[in-house]
């Protein structure tokens, strides 16, 4: 980046890094990334579509699925204009304000899937410790219920910390080190007390991320304890097969997050172009498998999928 083009920019304007090093390959790396993100925006449009159109899918765990699908579908919408802004050279500018925002909703979005994952693994005990009553426990309105409280955690959990990104000095050079804005990333650059915000950063990531993850590992326990009293085997593997997909959901979302979490604690020796890979699969990894393990582990989805463009082809 060159340091005219960095001391060009206004107070409220700040330069995204794409990848460094690479930027005359920008033209070749544009595209897997933008079918990155057309698998990302299709797939989960299709899962969607499906949920919505097909009333047999019109229960708790698909209803579940459908609010993992909208998050990865909105998670996808709030990076791509950057990302593939970046790569195909259209501008490596964002303002103070679309950034904040941006951070708002990837961080928001993240918080979000969390909660949704931790909803469909008490989904998944319940169906298997109370199959006959699964209907009742669960009903449309306490679906909606769950929806809404995961939504306004979400929301609202992060918007103080957000909030005072609006009223920080920004002194440093404005150079973000990913293709997207990040809370932790603006903090590099800000020059006021964030005190504040580190704390609360931290305090939120243990009683959301750090939380839900050991209720689900809780939830599995209590899953494998409920599977190990059921006499027959092939009733334990028939059980245990409904919450495969979901495993495989946990495990896409988690390990990035482990992973980018211990790149930037003991990894600061590493190449910056490691951890903006790393960023990007943090952000684009979850959205882009979730589709496709549901659609290959979820034989009602997989069925219904090959419904739609069998009716489509002929």
């Amino acid at each position: 980046m060159s340091t005219l083009s960095v001391h060009n920019l206004s107070t409220t304007t700040f330069l995204l890094t794409g990848f460094p090093g690479l930027e005359q390959y920008y033209s070749w790396i544009a595209i897997p990334f933008s079918s990155i993100y057309a698998i990302i925006l299709l797939g989960n449009c299709l899962i969607l579509h499906v949920i919505r159109t097909e009333p047999s899918l019109h229960e708790p765990m698909f209803y579940f699925l459908a609010m993992l699908a909208f998050t990865d579908l909105c998670m996808g919408l709030s990076t791509i204009h950057t990302v593939l802004g970046i790569l195909w050279k259209f501008s490596h500018e964002i303002s103070l304000d679309a950034c904040i925002a941006q951070t708002y909703f990837i961080h928001g979005l993240s918080c979000t899937e969390s909660g949704v994952l931790l909803a469909m693994s008490f989904d998944r005990f319940i169906a298997i410790s109370n199959p006959l009553r699964y209907t009742t426990i669960l009903t449309n309105t306490k679906v909606v219920q769950v929806g809404l409280i995961i939504l306004v955690r979400s929301a609202f959990s992060i918007l103080p910390a957000i909030i005072r990104l609006k009223f920080f000095h920004y002194c440093r050079h404005h150079i973000l080190s990913h293709s997207f804005c990040l809370h932790q990333d603006l903090l590099r650059l800000a020059c006021s007390d964030i005190r504040f915000n580190s704390f609360y950063a931290l305090a939120l990531v243990i009683c959301t991320l750090l939380l839900d993850s050991l209720l689900i590992l809780f939830s599995y326990i209590l899953i494998l304890h409920t599977v190990l009293a059921i006499a027959s085997q092939e009733e334990r593997l028939k059980s245990l097969q409904t919450c495969i997909s979901h495993i495989c959901a946990v495990l896409v979302f988690y390990i990035p997050i482990i992973g980018l979490t211990m790149m930037h604690r003991f990894g600061k020796h590493l190449s910056p172009l490691v951890h903006v890979l790393m960023g990007n699969i943090y952000i684009l990894f979850p959205p882009l498998m979730n589709p496709i393990i549901y659609s290959i582990k979820t034989k009602q989805i997989r069925i219904r999928i090959q419904r739609v463009f069998f009716l489509k082809r002929y």
